[in-house]
């Protein structure tokens, strides 16, 4: 009976509390619809809706509501000037504005035509200035239009195409989809499509961009899963990229940037058809940029079939080789090489050094050459696995390597800075692979040092090179290994022996070709065991064998 009393009581309070409670939301409406400011009837307005969130935060009187933010997006007319602002950032929505001490000036070079977050990323890495091909290139590419440019290496190609891709990308953001980028970027070898992409994480590390880097060589599972993510730029090497869109992993049907980098090198080291196949699956209207340092007419063809109304831009093609770069000659020997590279490498002065040559097994032997007179070399080439060329590359930045012996493959493909010296090894077989050679050193504006072997067989290529660069490579003879039959050497000794030539004799396989010269008989195993029998064996066993009549079965 007592419990049944208590919840009565308990009842009759909960609704005494609602009622008052009920009366006081009265009393609120009331005075509120007696007001005449534009607060009073606003509320009202909510409370009359019954849609609307009656537990909204009130605004302070006298505030002024915030104006929402619009985006470019939005199409709104003012939104271009907000990069300038530094209040949006495409693809990342509103950020606070830079120091102004650390962005570059906008609007004294092409790298002012940049947003601010790509002149933020430029003042990270230290870049105040374009190079001439980037202030002619990055205001074209800009609006997009299509571009064929040449330039000797060493002149920031990279940055010319990377630093404008960025930003249209940036201001067009899109929703990634998988197995399909925005862009492709082509490079001829495994060494320059790791730089390309180092160079795109850097430039664009204040930006929602992504991308990622595919060659052979290595493993292609971590490739498809970037390309499983979506990503917007990608960078390949011609044949990991058919093989991985002939398995589906890729699709070219929505790039909207096509970028083709070294093609003269392309078409020397054979891909040219691996090329014109990726080429067939892009889509027609596109944004096409074509580098290649030297314009041969295979080249120009290879142009004319992938640009449309291009514009062009040459840097310096009256001089193909590096004014600041310090060249010299040393006629030596062919047998006097290594004992000359090994008194060269003893300098303190040459602290960091490439060395190139012509074959691949010539690179191992030199650098175990090197190795065994106690200085710290490595070999890379085509024939290494793609973790031996990158621990050779990683070792040689950091110092732990002094000398680098590479073949003309990663001529172009290394780009490191703080190379002292280059050494020609053998000198190349094209002039215009010296000019790459050499501009391994002398980059970012610094001074280097080029100092080339030439024995009497590569006498005429020396001349071809110096035609060439249309000057003559100082000599240098002050040396014990000096050879005069080297620098002298004209004819056939200027010129190197055939392939496939052996031994003192003319044209014959092998050596020998002496016109009346008997040839030596080649023997299989099978004549020496009969050689060695008895003679009634021998005349047994070469005598035709006869065959047995078959006998009837019964």
């Amino acid at each position: 009976m007592l419990q049944l009393v208590f919840l009565k009581v308990r009842r009759t309070e909960n609704s005494t509390h609602a009622g008052q409670k009920e009366r006081q939301m009265s009393a609120d409406r009331t005075r509120a619809g007696n007001t005449g400011d534009n607060r009073g009837a606003s509320t009202s307005q909510q409370t009359q809706n019954p849609g609307s969130n009656s537990r909204r935060r009130r605004r302070k009187p006298g505030s002024r509501k915030r104006p929402r933010p619009t985006s470019p997006r939005q199409g709104n007319d003012d939104s271009r000037n907000l990069h300038e602002q530094g209040e949006w950032s495409p693809g990342r929505g509103f950020q606070k504005p830079q120091p102004a001490s650390a962005l570059l000036p906008a609007g004294e070079n092409a790298f002012g035509m940049l947003i601010p977050e790509i002149r933020q990323a430029l003042a990270d890495t230290g870049y105040s200035k374009p190079t001439p091909v980037q202030a002619q290139c990055i205001p074209h590419l800009l609006k997009e239009k299509d571009l064929l440019g040449s330039a000797q290496t060493g002149t920031g190609k990279t940055a010319a195409f990377t630093l404008p891709l960025l930003q249209i990308f940036a201001n067009k953001p899109k929703r990634r989809a998988p197995r399909e980028p925005r862009a492709l970027i082509l490079a001829p070898t495994r060494e320059l499509a790791a730089q390309i992409g180092d160079s795109i994480r850097d430039y664009g590390k204040h930006l929602k961009i992504s991308h990622t880097v595919i060659f052979g060589g290595v493993g292609q599972r971590s490739q498809e899963i970037a390309m499983d993510r979506g990503v917007d730029f990608l960078v390949a090497t011609p044949g990991r990229l058919l093989d991985l869109m002939n398995q589906g992993f890729v699709s070219l049907k929505r790039i909207e940037a096509f970028v083709l980098d070294e093609a003269d090198r392309m078409l020397d080291m054979g891909f040219i058809h691996d090329v014109r196949k990726v080429i067939a699956k892009l889509p027609e209207q596109r944004h096409s940029l074509f580098f290649s340092a030297t314009l041969s007419p295979e080249i120009v063809k290879l142009a004319n079939s992938l640009l449309t109304n291009p514009v062009r831009v040459t840097i310096a093609p009256k001089e193909p080789t590096v004014d600041r770069i310090d060249q010299r000659i040393m006629f030596v020997d062919k047998n006097a090489k290594d004992t000359l590279l090994i008194s060269l490498m003893r300098d303190e002065r040459l602290d960091k050094v490439i060395v190139f040559t012509q074959q691949k097994h010539m690179a191992n032997r030199v650098a175990e050459k090197l190795t065994k007179a106690g200085i710290t070399a490595s070999a890379i080439h085509g024939n290494k696995s793609q973790g031996a060329r990158t621990r050779a590359l990683e070792g040689f930045r950091a110092g732990e390597v002094k000398a680098l012996v590479a073949t003309d493959i990663a001529a172009r493909g290394i780009d490191i800075d703080g190379v002292t010296h280059v050494i020609n090894y053998q000198l190349p077989a094209e002039p215009e692979t010296y000019v790459h050679r050499i501009g391994r050193t002398a980059r970012a504006g610094a001074e280097g040092d080029a100092v080339s072997f030439c024995c009497a067989s590569e006498r005429d290529q020396l001349r071809d090179i110096e035609r060439l660069i249309r000057k003559e490579i100082p000599m240098d003879d002050d040396h014990p290994h000096h050879s005069e039959t080297a620098r002298t050497a004209t004819g056939a000794d200027a010129r190197p022996e055939p392939k496939g030539r052996r031994g003192q004799g003319g044209g014959q396989r092998g050596g020998g070709g002496g016109k009346n010269r008997k040839q030596k008989k080649s023997t299989s195993p099978y004549e020496a065991n009969i050689a060695s029998m008895p003679e009634n064996m021998r005349n047994r066993l070469r005598q035709p064998q006869r065959r047995r009549p078959r006998r009837n079965a019964h």
